[in-house]
């Protein structure tokens, strides 16, 4: 395994953690709805960064995109839960435009996924 896979690993693991705290705030503490959505896209994508690892490991070819793929989906949905949650919680955005920067990340790295298809090799 990779360095780069292995902080993948540990971000998915982080998010997830996250998520799970971030719904139980929702549920308990309040937020809302944009904390609620900050969890979901949490978890969601912190099981996927596990699938996508894991897909990491038995690619020779279109590993690196793929990772790269990865890293913009982790990245993406750690900016834009990160400032739903700072809204929700704290009423304060967390950087000029982080939401919709995270979220048009996390399109661009699930389509670069998509493309790391078109070149993998397994190893």
């Amino acid at each position: 395994m990779t360095l780069w896979t292995r902080v993948l690993v540990v971000l998915a693991g982080l998010m997830g953690a996250a998520g799970v705290a971030s719904a139980a705030a929702a549920a308990h503490v309040g937020g809302g709805s944009n904390l609620e959505t900050a969890a979901h896209f949490l978890l969601f994508h912190a099981s996927a960064l596990v699938g996508l690892c894991a897909i990491d490991l038995m690619l020779g070819r279109g590993r690196v995109v793929l990772q790269l793929g990865a890293s913009a989906i982790a990245l993406g949905a750690l900016l834009f839960s990160g400032d739903l949650a700072s809204r929700a919680l704290m009423e304060v955005k967390l950087l000029g435009g982080s939401a919709p920067f995270g979220g048009s990340l996390m399109i661009l790295g699930w389509l670069t996924v998509g493309a790391s298809a078109l070149v993998a090799r397994r190893a």
